[in-house]
């Protein structure tokens, strides 16, 4: 066993190979009781020696559905708690190295995951970069991203940014205590896929989170998701009527028990369409579209490595009943009530450019590769670009690597990238039927996690291939494309690019 002192009281860890594991450590008192909707508080000290050797519980998610695409990647054993806010840590030693360190966030549409999903062991990364790793819990759905400050009166004051609150409170605590893990507490990355790296995006542009990161990766996910103040307090209101309660039904509400608010939460999410929980431009946390302050200088200083996978949208269209059966006129549906009367100039657009590549080009098709550029490709470049017009480094990717799934129907989907970044892409055979195994995926893997171990440790990706990754500029863009093997493309997006020129920067709200 390996006991270290944080601030906050003695933990203990286990040894295994050759490394140092802590998971379950607290990093704020439980937002649970009065504290329920409340900014974090920090963890009051303990006396003696925390056990912790098992993953903290999740924050109330609704059940995993079987049988997706996704699961082995979202498994996890661990129950559902309000208690949730515990980080885990893996590191080489804890030496006074000061090592790099690297904080994940895990995705899931800002209503589901876990840091104890089996694909986020931190030990591979760790230990082929000697950096250390950690990985952290937020609290999600509507105990996280709900504004109730405007429909209550005050009442109940969350900002609907509670779960971004949290994660900047871990990263307080990384700050506070990494060192007496063998990290550097002012060298630190912080990472995250899908919501997961939203959530660095919009760490991005928050005034309070500036100082806590030294370096970024958003991965599928970029500083364009944060709903309007106006039209979070919209979903409040809807959220409330579903519940049956008014706005002065507070007592009720604080004292709903954490599963079925869940569960209704859920259900809502069904009326609502789209992500009706994420972050809200409420004029503190977000002063601005997180973009819009990345743009006024808010990151600068911040390093950032910003990409996405080729096909992301093909995963959500395995698990959509309806895709199947899209025709032209749903597509015109579907497309308007995302980026209303350009609709049908963006349809035209990507039949002729699919069809001019020789790919197919029938309304399934166009759909997934309109949402994949929407929500994902296009938003990764326009903060690329941002950061770029400032003249701050970022560098952009693009995952190619295609998943055997479906016997390949997935193509480069939604989360292919998080195996090769944790070297987990073999971690069972979920995973691996997803991620794909043998020599080949083995060489990615090592070719992903280098680069972004090479980033974390120094700001520059390096590793097998990607001579000539160089900063983004926009008139003379360079791309590294992580397959095998890898590669440098100066052609990525450009014609789509020009496709989505005049459609506004936050092109992902409301809907994904």
């Amino acid at each position: 066993m390996a006991v270290v002192e944080t601030l906050q009281g003695k933990v203990e860890g286990e040894q295994r190979d050759g490394q140092l594991v802590f998971r379950g450590i607290p990093f704020a008192r439980p937002p649970v009781g009065s504290l329920r909707w409340r900014a974090p508080e920090p963890m009051a000290r303990w006396s003696g020696v925390r056990a912790a050797q098992e993953y903290g519980p999740q924050s109330w998610q609704p059940p995993r559905v079987a049988g997706t695409p996704l699961a082995g990647l979202m498994s996890v054993s661990v129950p559902c708690d309000e208690d949730c806010l515990t980080l885990n840590v893996w590191t080489p030693g804890a030496d006074g190295r000061a090592r790099p360190v690297m904080v994940w966030i895990h995705g899931g549409a800002f209503s589901i995951g876990s840091s104890a999903q089996g694909i986020y062991d931190g030990s591979a990364l760790s230990r082929r970069g000697d950096v250390v790793v950690v990985t952290i819990n937020y609290r999600l759905g509507a105990l996280g991203f709900l504004r109730l400050a405007d429909v209550t009166n005050g009442r109940i004051p969350s900002a609907g940014n509670e779960g971004l609150l949290d994660q900047i409170c871990a990263l307080e605590w990384v700050r506070g205590n990494i060192e007496r893990f063998g990290g550097d507490p002012t060298n630190v990355t912080i990472f995250g896929e899908s919501a997961g790296g939203m959530s660095v995006g919009a760490l991005l542009g928050a005034p309070r989170a500036r100082g806590l990161f030294k370096r970024a990766i958003p991965q599928s996910g970029a500083s364009s998701t944060a709903t309007p103040r106006a039209q979070a307090s919209l979903v409040t209101e809807g959220f409330m009527k579903h519940l049956k309660l008014k706005a002065s039904d507070v007592a009720s509400l604080e004292a709903m028990d954490a599963q079925a608010l869940t569960t209704a939460a859920a259900r809502y999410t069904l009326v609502a369409g789209g992500m009706p929980y994420q972050p809200c431009v409420d004029g503190d946390l977000l002063p601005a579209l997180p973009l819009d302050t990345v743009k006024a200088g808010n990151a600068d200083g911040v390093s950032v490595m910003v990409g996405a996978a080729a096909h992301e949208w093909l995963l959500f269209s395995a698990m959509d009943p309806a895709a199947a059966t899209l025709d032209d006129g749903h597509l015109k549906a579907r497309v308007s009530g995302r980026v209303g009367s350009s609709a049908e100039a963006l349809i035209t657009g990507y039949k002729d450019l699919l069809a001019s590549r020789g790919e197919p080009h029938d309304p399934l098709s166009v759909f997934a590769a309109i949402e994949t550029d929407r929500v994902f490709r296009i938003q990764a470049q326009r903060l690329a670009d941002a950061l770029a017009t400032r003249s701050q480094p970022a560098y952009h990717y693009e995952f190619t690597w295609r998943s055997p799934l479906l016997n390949g129907k997935l193509k480069s989907c939604h989360a292919i990238d998080i195996g090769f970044v944790f070297g987990t892409h073999a971690l069972n055979d979920g995973v691996a039927k997803f991620c794909g195994e043998g020599p080949s995926a083995n060489a990615l893997a090592a070719t992903v996690q280098d680069a972004w171990l090479s980033f974390a440790r120094t700001g520059t990706p390096c590793a097998a291939g990607l001579d000539g990754w160089k900063p983004y500029d926009r008139e003379q863009p360079t791309t590294a494309i992580f397959d095998v093997p890898a590669s440098v493309s100066s052609s990525v997006l450009v014609a789509e690019r020009r496709l989505w020129e005049g459609q506004p920067d936050g092109a992902v709200v409301g809907r994904l």
